[in-house]
């Protein structure tokens, strides 16, 4: 009961205080890109709960324990002994999955109320890719098929419904580069095909958009990440110069461009 009406009185603050609401979302965006990520996490703690008022504030919170998690087995050859040996990793997994499924939750039933939530459906594929990323990429487990399924499913309906949704086109734009770079022919078309160029098209057309700074960044550090597979350093220290002006505490931007940028080596 106390409970329950705890979460009626945050509800209501937030109706009451959109602006701190707002602010504080922005706070925790601007920690997760520029790196710092025991600083994001301690923020969404407050901002994901378990309604559809906390849903964004959930999805940070799970990109932010994605992040810490990669960024601990990182480089490591054996990444299921990497995970295994890292002290904070398994309390780290044990909240992105609460809040995976909790969210996930929160998702299902209002679109089972309103099934044209456009927010809606994009934050549960986003989440919904977040714990893709997770189990296949990080970790390299061979789990989270219907997780890829229900994720591939929202984002397409999103971008019929709104094919200018910036944020949709990236993550469907992840889903066409790592499915066609990183399956086997055989599983690519298991997994309803990829497209490299058309995901790399998509990211680098989101980056230039005249979006929201965090929006542009979600585009812009995917447009990085990408260049960087292809090996294609002068595209990759183009992106990166371009996301360090709005975030210059990234270290990892910062290193990358010490390293490969002779603007910044001379």
């Amino acid at each position: 009961m106390k409970t329950a009406r705890l979460l009626v009185a945050l509800a209501a603050a937030t109706v009451a205080c959109p602006v701190y609401a707002q602010t504080t979302l922005g706070d925790a965006q601007r920690l997760f890109y520029n790196g710092q990520y025991d600083a994001s996490e301690t923020l969404t703690v407050e901002l994901c709960s378990n309604d559809l008022e906390g849903l964004a504030g959930c999805e940070l919170r799970s990109s932010t324990l994605l992040f810490q998690i990669k960024r601990a087995v990182a480089g490591q050859p054996d990444k299921q002994k990497a995970f295994r040996l890292c002290a904070r990793c398994a309390g780290w997994f044990t909240q992105f999955r609460e809040v995976t499924v909790s969210a996930q939750a929160v998702a299902h039933a209002r679109l089972l109320a309103a099934p044209d939530d456009e927010a809606t459906r994009f934050l549960l594929g986003k989440i919904d890719l977040n714990y893709v990323w997770l189990q296949l990429g990080v970790l390299g487990r061979k789990t989270g098929w219907s997780e890829y399924w229900e994720a591939r499913k929202a984002l397409d309906a999103v971008l019929e419904q709104n094919p200018r949704n910036v944020r949709a086109q990236v993550a469907r734009a992840w889903i066409d580069y790592i499915v066609d770079t990183q399956m086997p022919r055989g599983t690519r078309w298991v997994l309803g095909g990829g497209n490299k160029k058309r995901g790399l098209s998509a990211v680098r057309e989101a980056a230039g958009t005249d979006e929201d700074v965090f929006v542009r960044a979600e585009a812009g550090f995917a447009f990085w990440d990408m260049q960087v597979r292809e090996r294609n350093m002068t595209g990759a220290v183009e992106a990166a110069r371009g996301l360090a002006v709005d975030f210059p505490d990234n270290q990892e931007l910062q290193k990358f461009l010490v390293t490969h940028d002779t603007r910044v080596a001379d």
